[in-house]
């Protein structure tokens, strides 16, 4: 079972989301299986955005639910809306239709969590702040949040918004980690000291922001997974080390890198095999100790100032 990670105005979100990118192409009995197993592993937290499968996913997982005995109320439901072709937009406008257009094909009256999908440097707070207003007024959208946003950018929008941005997604995994190694290498002239985020780990953290972390084990920006990777030796060493001591699988043990974190970052697995959601949430039934996270850190190639 899942732990608990984040709980904002009685709502209780579990350290790990099932990503719903993947199973725009799925048959919906087969998405049920999907949400039968996480159900049962304590993952009641479902992610989507309106642009996964040009919208498909968010119908396909609809059509899914309606065959389970699952309540609404349940189930935790979150998207995104922003990004269109070519371009962004957090026209007021363009965040009422888009959802509107979501819950439709969620055949939901409303969404847990609404997110900003990637900044828009065209946005105006204000537009974003009214839009905000009437879906929260609606009861159509109960929290908010953004991702791939730094701390200005958030602060910018936090000025105008009156609900608490309460969430920031963000690529992080053992293999991209430039969020912790910026602050590990403070006052050193080394690549790790390079801030490209603007200390967004510290901000999330002094602003009660949830981080959810997406393609936790990605390296690079989508060149590949690092699991089982003959790239990297040293890090699956240490791995499959820990995946033995825990009796664990390897993916388990680099979601528990990241949920070791005291920030209290959640993770959203993208995963289509009810087999690997087992395997997962299993991440959250142990806590590495200090010495093996540090031990991971290094092994991913990283070296300590």
């Amino acid at each position: 079972m899942t732990s608990i990670n984040t709980a904002i105005e009685g709502l209780r979100i579990p350290s790990i989301a099932l990503g719903c990118m993947r199973i725009s192409e799925m048959k919906p009995e087969v998405v049920l299986e999907l949400i039968t197993c996480s159900m049962e592993e304590g993952i009641n937290f479902f992610d989507h955005a309106d642009i996964y499968g040009g919208g498909k996913s968010e119908e396909v997982f609809a059509k899914a639910l309606k065959l389970s005995s699952f309540k609404r109320e349940d189930i935790i439901l979150q998207s995104k809306c922003g990004i269109r072709d070519g371009f962004f937009d957090f026209s007021e406008s363009h965040i009422l239709n888009s959802v509107d257009e979501i819950l439709k094909r969620l055949n939901s009256e409303y969404l847990d969590i609404l997110l900003l999908h990637r900044p828009d440097t065209l946005m105006e707070p204000d537009e974003v702040a009214s839009a905000f207003d009437r879906l929260q007024k609606s009861g159509k959208v109960k929290h908010f949040g953004v991702s791939n946003q730094n701390p200005m950018q958030i602060q910018l929008l936090q000025k105008s918004v009156n609900q608490k941005l309460a969430f920031n997604q963000l690529q992080l995994s053992l293999m991209r980690s430039g969020m912790i190694d910026c602050g590990l290498n403070v006052n050193m002239k080394l690549d790790a000291s390079l801030d490209h985020d603007g200390g967004i780990l510290d901000f999330c953290r002094l602003h009660d922001i949830t981080i959810q972390a997406w393609s936790p084990f990605q390296y690079g920006f989508f060149e590949g997974v690092f699991l089982n990777n003959e790239k990297f030796p040293e890090l699956n060493k240490e791995i499959d080390r820990l995946a033995e001591k825990y009796s664990v699988s390897n993916s388990a043990v680099a979601l528990a890198w990241i949920l070791r974190h005291p920030s209290g970052i959640q993770t959203v697995i993208g995963t289509t095999k009810i087999t690997r959601i087992k395997e997962m949430a299993k991440a959250a039934s142990f806590k590495l100790s200090r010495e093996e996270w540090y031990a991971l850190y290094r092994a991913a190639g990283n070296v300590l100032p």
